[in-house]
Parts: C-alpha cells; structure tokens; sequence
C-alpha cells in the first residue's frame, strides 16, 4: 500500500492487554479480542511464519523466498499452487471442497526500501529493505486462515482461492496476474474477493468503509527525466543545469493540486524522489524525478497528470532545455471502493466474532493499492483495515506523546500478539460467511 497514514472516523475503547508491538513476540496470544480462542498450534505457526518474513524481507518484483514460503505452506494444509501467475512470483492456491462460492483471499509479497529502525529481535537482516507497511502479517494471517478453513472442512462448501501478489508496492503486480496470468479465465471468478491491511488503529480492531464510500484514493505514478547539458561547475553559463531545472519543477508541481482540481477532490500530488549528478564540482546532463498523484476519481487524476505534465515541460522550456523531457506513467490503479452489500455481510460477521466495539468505520485515505484491479469482470470485492498499534502507543499518542509510528516508517512496527490473532479470525470469518454452511448447517450464508 503506497501510503503514509491511515485514519479511522471511529475510535476504539481499547481496555485489553498492554502490548506495544516491541515486547514479546506473540507467542502468548490466544485469540482475537472478543473472538473465540485460536488453536495454540495454529497461533505458533503463523507467528512463526511472522517472525520468518519479518527479519527477510523482499523488494518488489523479487520475492522468490517470499513466494516459496507461502506456497509451502498453502501445499502443507491441502491446497494446489501454481506459480509464476503472470510472469512474476505471483502464486494462486486451490482448495476444492464441493459445490458452492468461490472466495478469493488475497496478500502481497513484497516489502520496502525502507532501513528499519525498530530495535525489534527479528529486525530485518536485509539491509535497506524492510516490512514497513504490513505484508508480513497479510501473509501470516492468511495462512492461519486458511489452516482454520482447511482443518474444518464440514462446515463449508465452495472453492478457497488463495493469491499471493508480488509487486503491490509498485502497483504493478495485480494486473499481469489477471491479464497475463488469465486468473480468472484459469481459476475461475470469485463470487467474493478478500482482502485486509494493516494501519495504525488500536491492534485487535478492524474498519470498513461506509457503504459506498471510498476506502481509498487511485493514483498514477510517473517518472520524469529532464535533459539538461553538462559541464564543470565553475563555468555555469556553458551549461543547462538539470538539478536546477529539477529543483524548479518540483516548486512548480506543489501547485498542480490546488489548480488541477476542486478542494472537495481531496487530490495529493508528491515528488517522492529526485536524482542527478555524483560530485559538487560537475554539473551533470540529467536529473530524474519520481512522482504519484492521489485522487478518488479518474477525471481528477486525468487532470492532474495534465497538468503535472504541462509544469514538467513548461520548466525544461524556460531553462532552455536541449532536449524535451520525458514523462513516463510506470502505473496506474482506480480508487479502492468495496462493494458495499458484500462490505455489509463482512462487517456483520466481523461483528460477531469480535464484537461491535471493535468494528469500526474508515474514513476515506489518499493511500493506495492495486487490488481494485481484482473487481475485474464485475467480482465483488471486500477489503477492510486491521489495526496494528498496541495500546500503551495508542494511548501515549492519544495523551499528547510520541505519535503512532504509520506504515512506510522505519519505526512501524505490529503489536503482534493481538494483530495477528485479530487478523486470522477477521479473514477466517469473512470467507466461511461467504462460502456458507456445510451440509448440516443449511447451506450458503446469508447475503
């Protein structure tokens, strides 16, 4: 999830355990808060997994560790997997137990380049790379998930689609599974698609979008290039300077929000990286800048990737560029909007396994993914937020302390001991409401 906060409209009251995501490491966790007590068994295992991912973390379009750990455990509780979905590290996993939905539950792969600053004991060993946005614990819970499915097959019938996604950091990993790959046309089109994240709410809760909101914003991300000429840094006049062109272009893109579109689109344009030159004493020939623009409409994004353009070659123009710059759109994704009759059966159910307290509602977030791209051919789509803070943080923010260290920060860390229970129990019951009874149980779930 490209993102820096996630916010919810409602607030928990958060009066159990003490956990900060820096103590421990789960192991005494023996369920979802409100929710029925998990097997030990099954808790140790998926902590395992956790701790494993945690400490190896991998980049993006590399996550062949990742994918190898998953898959082995999708094969040991049953499931057919299938790799290389789409050309990449991309897994599908197939659990066939008779007639009945298909439900889809989906979990990314990759992680940041982010150097962790956690202090954690299983800290990531990889240097400049680390599970800062949560895909560790996706991964984790949904294997306990699946366990809980897989070992209660009589109270289900239907077909448990499980998809490991690469690439979901760049945004470019959903869409080669379900063109490239053929996911739906291979493995059939889910009556419900699943998915969770993590975000800086009280750890054990969970929130849904209203029905009908948006959860979250589409973007675009582009990279520009801009030609300049190069030369020593004492005779400037025989030189175009690319880092001062860039510098330029970076003040003239801060405006493109506020210009491009109405205050009420809630539209965000970030220059998250600029690049150019290797010593002081030499001006170089390019300069590169990487940006996203955030909005929860596609006109809107039309708009500012307009505009975004226009300032782009408006400040090669004036700084007498010998070459028009490049601007190349490297991925896109739509706005995240659940569906909201399947968001509603989703939240009831999470409602009853964890209680009504703990359910909250999300308000709309310019973060972004690319699991909208899995509503393709009109599949239903449920996604919610999974609170990760423990809560002497949450309470120390609350009263004015340190905030609450968001996902993509060096100091993001999961309280665990009750996210990753809360987490399991949330999938878990949202895919056995979809896939409904087993044959003594009345058949399919309410809708």
């Amino acid at each position: 999830m490209r993102c820096e906060v996630v916010t919810a409209a409602g607030t928990a009251k958060v009066t159990d355990g003490d956990g900060d995501g820096r103590e421990g490491t789960g192991e005494e966790a023996t369920g979802a808060m409100g929710a029925l007590p998990l097997p030990r068994p099954l808790l140790r295992s998926a902590l395992a997994l956790y701790l494993d991912l945690h400490a190896h973390p991998e980049l993006s379009g590399h996550e062949h560790r990742t994918a190898d750990l998953l898959a082995a455990r999708l094969a040991d509780h049953g499931l057919t997997v299938t790799r290389a979905v789409g050309g990449g590290h991309g897994l599908v996993g197939v659990l066939r137990n008779g007639p009945g939905p298909t439900v889809l539950l989906r979990t990314e792969l990759d992680a940041l380049p982010v150097t962790e600053a956690t202090g954690l004991p299983y800290a990531s060993t990889t240097p400049g790379v680390m599970h800062a946005c949560g895909h560790d614990l996706h991964i984790a819970a949904l294997t306990g998930a699946v366990a809980l499915l897989a070992a209660d097959r009589d109270s289900w019938r239907g077909t448990l689609l499980v998809v490991g996604q690469p690439a979901e950091e760049t945004l470019s990993g959903a869409r080669p599974m379900l063109e490239d790959g053929r996911l739906y046309e291979r493995f059939g089109t889910p009556d419900a698609v699943l998915a969770q994240h993590a975000a800086p709410l009280p750890a054990g809760t969970v929130a849904h979008a209203p029905g009908g909101a948006p959860l979250m914003a589409g973007s675009i991300a582009a990279d520009v290039t801009l030609h300049g000429r190069g030369g020593h840094a004492a005779t400037p006049h025989l030189t175009v300077d690319p880092v001062l062109m860039a510098a330029a272009t970076v003040l003239g893109l801060q405006s493109v929000a506020a210009h491009a579109t109405a205050p009420a689109e809630q539209a965000v344009l970030t220059v998250g990286s600029v690049r150019a030159g290797e010593r002081g004493n030499i001006t170089p020939d390019t300069a590169e800048l990487s940006l996203t623009a955030r909005a929860f409409t596609d006109s809107a994004l039309d708009r500012l990737l307009a505009a975004a353009t226009r300032v782009v070659r408006a400040q090669a123009a004036a700084a007498g560029a010998p070459r028009d710059p490049e601007l190349t759109v490297t991925a896109r994704s739509p706005a995240l909007l659940p569906d909201p009759a399947l968001t509603a059966a989703v939240r009831r159910a999470h409602e009853g396994v964890l209680g009504a307290a703990r359910v909250l509602d999300a308000a709309p977030s310019t973060a972004t993914e690319d699991f909208p791209h899995f509503a393709a051919g009109g599949a239903p789509t449920a996604y919610w937020l999974l609170g990760t803070t423990g809560v002497r943080q949450w309470r120390a923010a609350r009263a004015g302390g340190a905030p609450v260290d968001p996902n993509h920060a060096p100091g993001f860390a999961p309280d665990v001991r009750t996210a990753l229970p809360a987490g399991i129990t949330a999938l878990a019951a949202a895919a056995r409401h979809v896939l409904g009874g087993g044959p003594g149980d009345g058949g399919e779930a309410e809708s």
